[in-house]
């Protein structure tokens, strides 16, 4: 213990380097020199060095490996030049697809809100004759696009995205309407009849008509609710079994994890919801004995 203390009072003794001074006494030290002496000097060299960099790297090279400065020979030109031309046709193509497109969407949208009416327990007939009218317009358009793509032989998935998802809505109220009609599925080929796509080189493609087929089944529960409201309450068990139908063909197709995938998974909630409306009306005794036996039958 007493080692300690005699090192601790040696180590932290006021150092005096002339014990005759006076205790007010303090050692000054000179300044260390400003930072701006020691850096002032190579600024110029700093700036000179990043001007001679920026100039020789903005400045393109036109020098050899020999030193020599080489002339644009041109040897690229022809290559890039027919690269500008196929751009050019390309977006012009596709310029004139996106137009016959956007005329598509605005029949859709008049069909749409026509069959919207069978809603509002509007007479089927009525409201299937106005949605009608509109095929014709629809056929022509399909007829320009099919004029326009046959310019480009063998492009058709090239630019099939530019009308895919108008193709697709359309497919949706064609089949809506062919099940308020005849309380069956619209086919594939009758699809492409009413469309005019039943040629070889411009056809409806198979997964933008199943695409479609899952559109229509998201109006069906909103159908069956409106005519139990009216008092129709044999409508449940005809959509259920159209639906029930629909979705077992479904399952017999290896789906990817895709857009046509998610669609179909959304169809089974579709389903559940006719389902709970049906159980609802039976359950209640809405049903006559007749149609419960006919269950099965569409």
């Amino acid at each position: 213990m007493k080692a300690f203390r005699t090192a601790y009072t040696v180590a932290f003794r006021p150092i005096t380097l002339n014990p005759n001074l006076s205790p007010n006494f303090s050692i000054s030290f000179p300044k260390p020199p400003s930072i701006s002496v020691f850096l002032s000097p190579s600024r110029p060299r700093i700036s000179t060095f990043r001007s001679a960099f920026s100039s020789s790297s903005s400045a393109p090279s036109t020098m050899a490996d020999g030193g020599t400065p080489t002339p644009f020979d041109g040897t690229l030109g022809p290559q890039f030049e027919s690269f500008r031309t196929q751009l050019d046709e390309s977006g012009n193509l596709r310029e004139r697809i996106r137009n016959v497109a956007v005329e598509i969407e605005s029949v859709n949208r008049i069909m749409h809100a026509n069959l919207l009416l069978v809603h509002q327990s509007r007479p089927i007939a009525e409201v299937l004759e106005k949605a009608k009218s509109q095929i014709g317009v629809l056929k022509e358009h399909f007829n320009q696009l099919a004029e326009i793509i046959r310019e480009s032989p063998g492009q058709y998935y090239r630019y099939h995205n530019d009308w895919r998802s108008e193709t697709q809505t359309v497919v949706s109220l064609l089949a809506f309407m062919h099940w308020l009609e005849t309380g069956s599925l619209l086919l594939h080929p009758e699809a492409q009849e009413q469309l005019g796509l039943n040629t070889s080189d411009f056809s409806l493609d198979v997964e933008d008509y199943l695409v479609g087929i899952c559109f229509m089944s998201n109006e069906l529960p909103r159908y069956v609710v409106n005519r139990v409201t009216c008092g129709d309450y044999d409508c449940p068990r005809k959509v259920l079994n159209f639906l029930t139908d629909l979705h077992a063909a479904f399952r017999m197709l290896n789906l990817r994890n895709d857009f046509l995938r998610k669609k179909f998974d959304g169809m089974k909630y579709d389903l559940k919801r006719v389902e709970e409306v049906f159980y609802d009306v039976k359950i209640r005794g809405l049903i006559d004995k007749g149609d419960q036996g006919s269950q099965g039958q569409p």
